[in-house]
C-alpha cells in the first residue's frame, strides 16, 4: 500500500518556524465551576450504580482509548454543551474547562501525574488543575484553578495520546494533505516526525500508544472490513525506527475495528472473519468478537465471543456481538459495547461474561457508548441515551461481589 518509514533517528524533526519556544511561562487562570446535575440510578439486572455526570445538558464521553480520569481521580474530564469539561469526582461539581471563545480539543488526562494534555487550534498544552472543595458545595462552590503550559505549536491540529510515563506525546496530522505521525517529547517540546502514510485516503487514525512500553505506537488504515484491494487495518511503528509495519493480516471479508492497548503490548480489537456458509444462504454473515492479539507472539485469542446464526435480522444479530472494547489497567477486565448500547465485561483470565448494564442506545441512532476505563478498574465511562435522545455522559460502577470473584487474590 506504500506506507513509508522516513525516521528521523539522529536529532529531532522541527517542523515549521513557529515551534514553542522551550521556556515558555506558565499561565494560571480560574475556571467556572457549577453545581452538580447528576442523576443515580440502579441497572435493573446487574444492580451496577449508574451516575449520570449531567443530565439538564448533553454530554459524551472521550474516546474509549483516551485517559479520562486524572491520575489522582479527582476529576472526570469529558465533553460538555460548553466543550471540554470536568467532573468533580468528590462533590459532582461542573468545571468548565474551555471558555465559550476558546475550543480545547484532543484531550486525554496524563498517565502518571494529575494534569491533562489537550490542544488549542495548533498548540499542544499541558493543563494541571488545583482544586480546593468546598465544605458545603450545595451553597458555596469549591474553587478550580489551572496552570497552563504551552509545549509546542504544530502546523496542524490533531488528537493527542500520552504514553505510559508521561515523557512522551503521540500526534497525527494533515501536514501537506499527507497523514504525519509525530511524536512531542513533554518535558522540552522538541518535536520528532516519525513518518508519513503514502495513500492518504486510507488514514483512519487511531493513533496510540502501548500502555507497557514507548517504543510501540499503532495506528490505523484501511477500512474495517478487509477487501482484496484494501489493507489490513492494524500497524505498529517504532518511534526509534520509523517503519510501520501491520501486525495482523485480515483475509477477505473479516472484520476489525476499533483497538485499544492492554496491558503486556496486547492489543483488543473487536471483528472476526464471515461465518461459515451454510448451502446457498444469501445474506451477510456478520459477527465481531472481542479479540486479543499478543504482539510478541503474533496470537489472537476470542476474549468474547459473538455469534451469527441463520435467519436472524440484523439488529438481533448485533444485540450479541461487539463494536468497541477496551481494558481495564490492573488486567482483571475488558468491556464491550454493541449497537444497541448494552455493555458486557469479560473476565481477563477466564473470558467469563458479565452483563453490565443494557439499553443506553436506539438501534441504528444515537451516540455509541465507547466505553473506557477508570484508574483502578472499578468503573467504566460511556455516552448513554437511556435518560433522553441527547447523550450523557454515564459512569457505571462494577458490583462488589463481582469484583471479589475476579480478584487476582482470590483462591478456589
Amino acid at each position: 500500500m506504500g506506507l513509508a518509514g522516513k525516521a528521523r533517528i539522529t536529532a529531532w524533526c522541527w517542523l515549521g518556524c513557529s515551534l514553542a519556544m522551550l521556556a515558555t511561562a506558565e499561565e494560571s487562570r480560574q475556571l467556572e465551576v457549577l453545581p452538580a446535575d447528576q442523576t443515580v440510578l440502579a441497572d435493573p439486572v446487574s444492580g451496577a450504580k449508574l451516575t449520570f455526570l449531567t443530565t439538564k445538558t448533553p454530554s459524551t464521553n472521550l474516546y474509549f482509548h483516551e485517559r479520562s480520569w486524572l491520575a489522582d481521580s479527582s476529576m472526570i474530564l469529558f465533553n460538555g454543551h460548553r466543550g471540554l469539561t470536568g467532573s468533580l469526582v468528590q462533590t459532582g461539581e461542573l468545571v468548565v474547562i474551555a471558555s465559550p471563545v476558546e475550543a480545547l480539543t484532543g484531550a486525554t488526562a496524563a498517565a502518571q501525574r494529575s494534569s491533562f494534555f489537550c490542544m488549542r487550534g495548533n498548540d499542544v498544552l499541558e493543563i494541571t488543575p488545583t482544586i480546593r472543595y468546598s465544605p458545603d458545595p450545595a451553597n458555596i462552590r469549591s474553587t478550580v484553578s489551572v496552570t497552563e503550559r504551552l509545549i509546542a505549536t504544530l502546523p496542524a491540529s490533531g488528537q493527542l495520546n500520552a504514553n505510559y510515563d508521561d515523557q512522551y506525546l503521540s500526534v497525527g496530522f494533515l501536514q501537506n494533505a499527507v497523514p504525519t505521525i509525530c511524536v512531542i517529547e513533554v518535558a522540552t517540546g522538541r518535536v520528532q516526525e516519525i513518518c508519513k502514510i503514502e495513500s492518504p485516503l486510507l488514514w483512519k487514525g487511531h493513533l496510540q500508544w502501548s500502555r507497557t512500553h514507548s517504543n510501540l505506537l499503532s495506528f490505523a488504515v484501511g477500512n474495517d472490513w478487509h477487501r482484496e484491494d484494501g489493507p489490513s487495518r492494524l500497524w505498529v511503528v517504532d518511534p526509534k525506527i520509523g517503519v510501520p509495519r501491520p501486525v495482523y493480516l485480515q483475509v477477505q471479508d473479516e472484520l476489525v475495528t476499533h483497538e485499544s492497548w492492554w496491558g503486556n503490548d496486547q492489543i483488543l480489537f473487536c471483528g472476526a472473519p464471515a461465518a461459515l456458509k451454510h448451502g446457498d444462504d444469501p445474506q451477510r454473515r456478520e459477527m465481531s468478537h472481542v479479540n486479543i492479539l499478543n504482539l510478541a507472539t503474533g496470537e489472537v485469542r476470542i476474549l468474547g465471543a459473538g455469534a451469527w446464526w441463520p435467519g436472524a435480522t440484523d439488529a438481533e444479530i448485533w444485540r450479541r456481538n461487539w463494536w468497541h472494547c477496551a481494558g481495564s489497567s490492573d488486567g482483571r477486565w475488558v468491556v464491550a459495547d454493541n449497537p444497541h448500547g448494552d455493555l458486557a465485561l469479560f473476565e481477563g483470565s477466564t473470558t467469563r461474561p458479565r452483563l453490565l448494564t443494557t439499553g443506553h442506545r436506539t438501534y441504528g441512532g444515537g451516540v455509541h457508548p465507547h466505553p473506557g476505563w477508570d484508574r483502578q478498574g472499578l468503573q467504566v465511562i460511556f455516552a448513554s441515551h437511556l435518560l433522553s435522545n441527547e447523550a450523557q455522559v454515564c459512569v457505571a460502577t462494577i458490583p462488589g461481589q463481582w469484583q471479589q470473584e475476579n480478584s487476582p487474590t482470590r483462591k478456589p
